[in-house]
């Protein structure tokens, strides 16, 4: 089985990007925009299937958010251990801690950004750029 990664699959209004980004740092996770994201062969593609199967899974109530920008959010070395080659060796479930940290810091951005409280898998493969992390 590949390894996965875990992250969080949010949509957030573009003026908030940043500030989201620069609050989730604070915590030790990461945020990349699906399209941008350098471990994704073809952001612009992603970025639009992610987009539409959130927003119309959701019949109707995220329609403000078609426009939205789609994002993992992901944790940082805090919250797992790295083996010898890179690779992301989770010693076991991911600390609640960790979930309570991302749902508190989304909950603060309310109106400017919709997801659901649940993880899911990417897939991993180490890079220079991103010890265990390239999506294919």
């Amino acid at each position: 089985m590949q390894a996965r990664h875990l992250v969080a699959t949010v949509l957030v209004e573009p003026g908030a990007v940043e500030d989201l980004e620069l609050r989730v740092m604070t915590d030790d996770m990461w945020l990349w925009p699906v399209r941008t994201a350098p471990v994704v062969v073809d952001g612009a593609r992603m970025e639009f299937q992610l987009r539409r199967r959130l927003v119309e899974q959701r019949q109707g109530t995220w329609d403000d958010a078609a426009a939205w920008t789609p994002a993992w959010i992901g944790f940082g070395d805090a919250w797992h251990e790295f083996g010898p080659d890179g690779n992301v060796q989770p010693s076991g479930p991911l600390p609640w801690a960790a979930h309570q940290r991302l749902w508190s810091a989304l909950e603060e951005f309310g109106p400017l950004v919709r997801y659901r409280r649940r993880l899911s898998g990417i897939p991993t493969v180490a890079t220079d750029q991103w010890p265990g992390l390239n999506v294919r």
